[in-house]
Formats: C-alpha cells, structure tokens, sequence
C-alpha cells in the first residue's frame, strides 16, 4: 500500500519510543508524506472519540504504535474504526501484538510503502446496551492519578436513536482484547447473570467476567484461566474471575452468538472496561452486550506470521523436564499433498523468520 499520511501513538514517558517515533517523522518528511501524532495525552482537554481524533488527523491510512501492547491497543482503537492499517513498534515488555522493533522502524515504513508487506485481519467486539454507559462523577480523578486522561464513555453509534429499548442502544466502540464486567468495590461483588446467544448460561457473583476476541484470549483471559485461541479463528470467549459457582470454566462460544451480561438487583455497581480502559459504570437492572463487530482490525505483517512460536517466545514456556528436544518446526522439504494443499503450514526452509526481540534475524 503507498503511505498518503501517516499517523503516530507514542508511548512518550518511553525516550526509546519518542526516538523511534522521531525516526518516523523523518522518513515521511523525507518521503513527502503528512505524518501527524495522534491520541496525545493532554491535561487541559479531555480525550477524544476514535473517529474525531482521526478527522482531526486527517484520516491517516497508516497508523504506527510506539510502545507496549497497551500503545497498540490506543491505535488500534483509532485505526480500526476508520480502515487504517496498524503496524506496532514493540519497545514494552512483551509485545505481544507488536510486529518490529525501534530499530527497525525506517525498513518496515519503506516495506510498506513498497507494497512488501500483508495484512491480517482481525475480529473485533462491539456493544448494544441497555442505556447508554455514563461515569460516576468524581471517577475521572480517580483515572487520572499517575496516568493521562480517561477516555470518554462511548456515544450511541450514528443514525441509532438513543430512546431504543428492546434490543438495546447500539454503541460507538470497539474492543480488541476484551470486554470486562468487574465489581467497583472491593466488598461487593458483582451479581452478574450471563446470557450466550439470549439463553441464561448461569449466574455469577464474581470479580469479575471477561468477554474477549481470540486475539485477546492471551491478555486478561488468560491470566484468569482461560484457554489460548487462534488468532485466526472468529469466535467469542466468556470467562468468569473468582466466581463463587462450581461451572467456572471458559464458554468458547461461535462468532454468530452475543454474550450478554446483565447486573443483578442485589450486585453493587459495576465497571465496563474496554481494552483496559474504563468507559462506564453500570447499575443493577443494566445490561451490556458484546457481539462481533462489523468492522475488522488490519494489521501490518512484514513476515509470515507464527503465532505458536510468537506464544512460546513471549510467554517463555518451558518444556517438560521429562521430555525429549524437540525441534522448534516440522516441515518436510518435499512438496505439499494435495490434501493439505489447504492448511496453514509452518514456513518452508529458506522463508524470512518471522521478527524477534532482537530484530529480524
């Protein structure tokens, strides 16, 4: 794809992040393209909603985080509402969803821009509630202690009427993690009863209940217990935290099915977090949905993406004391059968690895 105008979120409390970033705004200068700095945190004015944030910018069709997952996640909030590709420069801990590293920003930008790069598609969440999500006055205080500004709560999405009550007030936001229903205070639990497709599944009193994409399965679900999903698979996973049930497994539930999460009457509040960012506060009596988002999120690839390999590397997982070596692939050098002629298959001998923490090599 050619680079018309480029966007940048950037870690700035990172020097290697605003280096790198400045690495960036070289290259478009040099290029004679328009690169502009979006999502900047700002302690006289308030955050801005995904689509203002990218009129203002003018609509970058290239965004690239500098930072953590936690930067990607901000820029994939702005680039997937608006068909943006995203490409992550991992100068975080895990970097997970991130593709290159700083040093590398000035080749993936001239990859790019020469068409030498391919684009993964991913799922998304998006919500109908029963009301539109408001905050608490005074939360905002809170939300800012040590960090920049909150993100507002979503508005209802254009052309729905606010006043729709049945199937609830559809609303403008994304997530591309998850969904979290977590109590606000810590000596109430939440009373949440969860609904998979309209039908009661059960109903918890819990910390907590993650709905997340399987890109997000490796995030909060995870760390609660659940299962690791191929980013490739279109799916929807609800995973309850700390419940006081003896059913506390994970529900993998079809793409087509929305989890519904409904606040008990006798449940103190509960928070609604999206991708970690707080964006409401429901009562008792509310409900949130989360179901497949019309949209998806493009992702920049610069190699052929290995996602068992990239979970093994930044999950350091350790193999078996008792077992053998293994190698790290199995791929005969011989031609493909035609049976498996359909399959996602490890890279042939000879195909670029797949980039690391220490670079491409």
């Amino acid at each position: 794809m050619a680079v018309n105008r480029l966007g940048l979120v950037v870690h700035r409390a990172r020097p290697t992040a605003v280096a790198a970033a400045h690495t960036a705004g070289a290259w478009a200068a040099a290029h004679g393209i328009s690169c502009v700095e979006l999502d900047v945190w700002r302690g006289d004015r308030p955050r801005r909603s995904a689509h203002e944030e990218s009129a203002a910018a003018g609509h970058p069709d290239l965004l690239v985080t500098f930072g953590g997952d936690g930067t990607f996640l901000r820029g994939a909030r702005l680039a997937a509402g608006n068909g943006a590709a995203a490409l992550g420069v991992n100068v975080g801990r895990v970097g997970f969803l991130t593709e290159i590293t700083a040093d590398q920003v000035e080749d993936a930008l001239n990859a790019v821009h020469e068409g030498r790069h391919t684009v993964e598609e991913r799922m998304m969440l998006t919500l109908r509630a029963s009301r539109p999500l408001e905050m608490p006055e005074g939360m905002d205080a809170l939300l800012r202690y040590g960090r920049g500004p909150a993100l507002p709560p979503p508005r209802v999405r254009p052309g729905s009427s606010p006043e729709e009550v049945g199937w609830g007030v559809p609303l403008d936001a994304i997530a591309v993690n998850d969904v979290v229903f977590e109590k606000l205070a810590r000596d109430r639990q939440a009373g949440l009863a969860v609904y998979v497709s309209g039908q009661l599944l059960a109903s918890y009193s819990a910390d907590a209940i993650i709905v997340a994409t399987p890109t997000g399965s490796t995030a909060y679900s995870f760390a609660a217990g659940g299962p690791v999903v191929s980013p490739y698979l279109d799916a929807v996973v609800f995973t309850p935290v700390a419940p006081h049930i003896a059913f506390d497994r994970t529900v993998v539930a079809a793409v087509d099915e929305a989890v519904a999460v409904r606040v008990l009457p006798t449940s103190g509040r509960v928070a609604v977090s999206l991708d970690g960012q707080l964006r409401g506060v429901l009562e008792p009596g509310d409900w949130v949905a989360a179901y497949r988002a019309p949209d998806r999120l493009r992702l920049v690839r610069l190699a052929p993406t290995r996602f068992y390999h990239r979970l093994r590397d930044r999950f350091r997982l350790a193999d078996s004391p008792a077992a053998d070596p293994a190698p790290p692939f199995y791929r005969p050098r011989s031609p493909i059968p035609a049976d498996l002629a359909h399959l996602r298959l490890p890279p042939a001998p000879g195909d670029p690895p797949e980039p690391g923490p220490g670079g491409r090599g």
